[in-house]
């Protein structure tokens, strides 16, 4: 174990979340106006209809195929009888339909972001660098499902990802799993590496809005509209010639 180890897998991954932590208290104290995707819509609607819907669709299944397979241990889905060609089944097919969403709503949005003039009018440096940085952490993942796991690799995230990261947020990074995350294969590494790093400007970015989601929207009385046609037309006054 070096000292780039300990550096990569336990200092790096608490400087990003310390960073995302107190970037979005800072961000909603001094920004609150600023706390919003910005939506476009009215500069161009089609080709961000379909990017939008697709991506966000892909990313949800993609967020919950990473609690399942990182954040929840690999005992709990043998204990319930789903076994690991069963896990590996669900995470390739349904987890690998999902990353092709990401990925061409991704790309339909990163497009349209740098093809359409009133778009790009209206971006700033932001906005590209949080798209490119999402855009460069999906496309390692998906290689990494599509490339290495589907293609036969022997490397099981869940036993050596997943023990390392509950070890970093629960405080009690341990020299085994700093040491198996160093001889993890290197697409791996860099999605992890990379997450962190998108982490690390998220707060600094539209990808602030994922927490402003509008609950309350479903709690919310029905806004009634009433299409009032006026029957009788304004009469004008008419002003007398004085003589």
């Amino acid at each position: 174990m070096t000292n780039l180890d300990i550096f990569l897998w336990v200092v790096f991954p608490y400087i990003s979340l310390t960073i995302f932590i107190l970037g979005h208290i800072y961000r909603y104290n001094t920004d609150q106006f600023g706390w919003t995707a910005k939506s476009s819509q009215f500069l161009e609607q089609r080709r961000l209809r379909f990017g939008s819907t697709v991506f966000h669709w892909g990313i949800i299944f993609v967020f919950f195929g990473h609690v399942a397979g990182v954040l929840i241990p690999k005992a709990w889905f043998d204990a319930i009888g789903i076994n690991e060609h069963m896990y590996h089944f669900g995470a390739i097919w349904f987890g690998g339909l999902a990353g092709v969403a990401v990925v061409i709503g991704g790309f339909f949005l990163f497009l349209r972001r740098v093809s359409v003039k009133r778009v790009i009018k209206n971006s700033s440096v932001s906005d590209y660098v949080a798209l490119v940085m999402l855009g460069i952490v999906v496309l390692v993942g998906f290689t990494n499902t599509a490339g290495y796991t589907a293609t036969g690799g022997d490397f099981d995230y869940r036993v050596v990802i997943g023990p390392w990261m509950r070890e970093i947020l629960t405080f009690q990074p341990s020299q085994g799993m700093i040491v198996a995350m160093a001889q993890a294969p290197i697409g791996f590494q860099m999605h992890v590496f990379l997450a962190f790093v998108l982490f690390a400007i998220w707060p600094f970015t539209r990808l602030v809005h994922v927490f402003s989601l509008p609950l309350g929207y479903l709690k919310r009385n029905y806004v009634v509209y009433r299409n009032v046609k006026p029957h009788n037309k304004p009469k004008v006054a008419k002003r007398k010639k004085l003589n």
